[in-house]
């Protein structure tokens, strides 16, 4: 199989079930997105961090394919001719969501209370942590806006949002475990 097909070659490209969009179609701008987010968390799992987030991040970047492929299917594409689903063993489950809120709530509990704002930094694996949860807003954002005028499963945008939410935690502990400078967003008075 060749990478490159030549079928995208004037600005078009193919949905899962075949359907071509022009490239900068919502839907593939979204699912692009989550795309991009799944490549910076591989770049997060690349660096020095304690094993078990590495493992946690894998199941995340496994499950950001899944959202990339319920992205790219339209719902008139959902199901085959022959009547089996076109994503029969993909899908965003409750225990997905339950597992980063499980995570989140375990790195919180080692953190001290929230009690100003911070900047992003401290730290090259913090800061990456951060630019992925940013990343990850952009796609739960574009998911959101293609879900006005089509079929997305509700529980894919709450995955990007509760994810967003575990990188800002995972970059608050990472600053911890690397004993990294958090600086206060101080307002002007």
């Amino acid at each position: 199989m060749k990478v490159y097909t030549k079928t995208g070659d004037k600005g078009t490209t193919a949905l899962f079930g075949g359907t071509r969009v022009p490239k900068d179609h919502i839907r593939i701008d979204s699912y692009g997105t989550v795309d991009e987010l799944n490549s910076y968390i591989g770049l997060i799992r690349d660096q020095e961090m304690d094993s078990h987030y590495k493992t946690i991040l894998i199941e995340i970047q496994d499950r950001l394919f899944t959202v990339g492929a319920i992205l790219a299917t339209p719902q008139e594409k959902e199901v085959l001719k022959n009547g089996k689903l076109r994503l029969e063993n993909l899908g965003i489950i409750d225990s997905d969501i339950e597992l980063l809120e499980n995570e989140i709530d375990k790195m919180d509990e080692s953190l001290p209370p929230m009690t100003h704002f911070v900047l992003p930094g401290g730290h090259p694996t913090v800061s990456h942590c951060h630019i992925a949860r940013c990343i990850c807003r952009r796609a739960e954002r574009l998911a959101v806006h293609l879900s006005h005028n089509e079929h997305v499963p509700e529980i894919a945008i709450t995955y990007l949002n509760r994810l967003s939410d575990y990188l800002f935690v995972l970059a608050r502990k990472l600053s911890s475990d690397l004993k990294a400078e958090e600086v206060k967003w101080i307002p002007r008075k």
